[in-house]
């Protein structure tokens, strides 16, 4: 540092002290702006975003391209692939990201993800789910609240021509109407069931607490998840808005795709064992 710089930051510091000593006489508070994330450890958290890929290059690059555009940019972002036969892995390289090989599976996937992320905060995103620009700070704006143990968004479901505005309305719903019915006691406890088009985040901490995704589920094991969570916290569903494709729904058509959710959905919650309900979803790339 120049000799000219060091005096003006004197002066400044001098200045800097002297308005504290004027506020303190007035009985004024004085906040530290670098003492801001002491108090708020969560806005100072590194979010560290996982995705899994089983065949997804159709979709992949425009996600990549979505989270690359992030402000402020996360921490890390993990694609986690299970054995893709077309080009998820190449596009996956080329978008700069870290690449983890896994056993197929999406509960597997997920947890491999986590295991290697070096950031506070776990966010789990569909490769074929966009964000929106400032996902970073909502994520740690909702987890300055000591209370929330977990968060995820509104699904919005749409495809090239058209935005699925029932399904998307149902989606929603379900989020508090299945824990209401299904787990009552511990829905006035904050239980809300998320779902994987809703990128689901927390603290790695308390992903790890509760065991993480348990591996033998094949089906429905964000909502498992969530009823580990629920434990320790309040689940919320932020009132901001990700954008998921249709795709499925496209293939099998509103009426159908309606339908089987629900089945799935009230068979679940009577305890019918996930691979049973594997059944009744099949994979649409």
């Amino acid at each position: 540092m120049a000799l000219g710089d060091s005096t003006v930051g004197c002066r400044a510091e001098s200045c800097r002290i002297q308005a504290q000593s004027r506020f303190r006489a007035q009985g004024l508070q004085i906040i530290e702006l670098k003492n801001i994330e002491d108090k708020f450890p969560s806005m100072a958290a590194r979010v560290s975003i996982v995705i899994p890929t089983l065949n997804e290059a159709s979709v992949l690059e425009r996600t990549l391209r979505c989270l690359h555009s992030l402000t402020p940019p996360a921490w890390e972002i993990l694609v986690v692939d299970g054995g893709s036969q077309d080009e998820t892995v190449t596009i996956a390289k080329a978008a700069d990201v870290v690449i983890i090989t896994s056993p197929t599976g999406r509960a597997v996937q997920m947890n491999r993800g986590a295991e290697a992320a070096t950031g506070d905060i776990l966010c789990f995103v569909h490769a074929d789910t966009l964000v929106p620009d400032d996902l970073v700070t909502v994520i740690k704006q909702t987890l300055t609240d000591p209370k929330i143990i977990c968060g995820g968004f509104i699904s919005l479901m749409t495809g090239d021509q058209t935005t699925r505005w029932g399904i998307s309305l149902h989606n929603f719903l379900k989020t508090y109407y299945a824990p209401l019915l299904f787990r009552p006691h511990r829905f006035f406890r904050g239980l809300r069931l998320l779902f994987g088009d809703q990128v689901m985040f927390c603290r790695r901490q308390d992903f790890w607490r509760c065991g993480g995704f348990d591996p033998a589920i094949p089906i429905m094991e964000e909502a498992d998840l969530c009823l580990k969570l629920s434990r320790y916290g309040q689940i919320r569903q932020v009132n901001r808005v990700v954008q998921s494709s249709d795709r499925r729904v496209a293939k099998w058509g509103a009426w159908k795709a309606t339908g089987i959710y629900t089945a799935i959905g009230v068979l679940w919650g009577i305890g019918v064992p996930a691979p049973i309900l594997k059944r009744f979803y099949e994979e649409v790339r």
